[in-house]
């Protein structure tokens, strides 16, 4: 990633576009498993999580951003996981939302869920690529940088996934927290 962009983007978001596969298939397969789901939200953590290490890096500036958005997303998706197998669910998409109505729509619209993904991978993709170069479009007076373009458009959608992430961390916790009374209530307390 520090030094060989075109390589680094093509496996990114190769990787990016095979995990918007790999789930549905293995739900069209009937090949679901618990193990696959965590899986799958760790391997996305992850590596989103080494790209924003690398802009920390390249934007030092904004270091502290990249840092809070890492924390906010691996938090909102580790607790978020946990109180879903708390709660018996076999995945972190299939838990109860009838009380929240952003995640709700966020985890059942299929092209919602992956609007903002792609958004904001892209929106990291872009910085990153912007570092080593803009991609200008020559228009004389109107010339611009794609790369540039295209942090601009996506940026609103990476800020909606981070705001999303902290409605998610908030009702992770809210589930957990009523698991845990209700496990208090019935005795069963550690």
């Amino acid at each position: 990633m520090p030094t060989s962009y075109g390589l680094a983007v093509f496996f990114y978001l190769t990787s990016g576009l095979l995990d918007a596969f790999d789930g549905h298939a293995a739900r069209m397969l009937n090949q679901s498993s618990r193990f696959g789901a965590m899986l799958d939200m760790l391997t996305d953590r992850c590596a989103t999580m080494c790209l924003q290490v690398v802009l920390a890096h390249f934007y030092p500036t904004y270091m502290f951003f990249f840092q809070v958005v890492m924390a906010i997303d691996i938090t909102s998706h580790w607790i978020h996981v946990q109180s879903s197998l708390m709660s018996g669910s076999n995945s972190h998409k299939r838990i109860d939302l009838a009380g929240n109505p952003v995640l709700r729509y966020y985890y059942t619209d299929r092209a919602v869920l992956f609007s903002v993904c792609a958004g904001n991978e892209l929106f990291y993709a872009a910085l990153y690529l912007r570092h080593f170069t803009d991609f200008i479009v020559p228009l004389g007076s109107l010339s611009f940088g794609l790369c540039s373009l295209l942090c601009w458009v996506c940026a609103p959608v990476a800020i909606a996934k981070v705001l999303i992430n902290l409605v998610q961390l908030y009702a992770a916790c809210q589930n957990v927290v009523a698991v845990d009374d209700a496990e208090r209530a019935a005795g069963k307390t550690e």
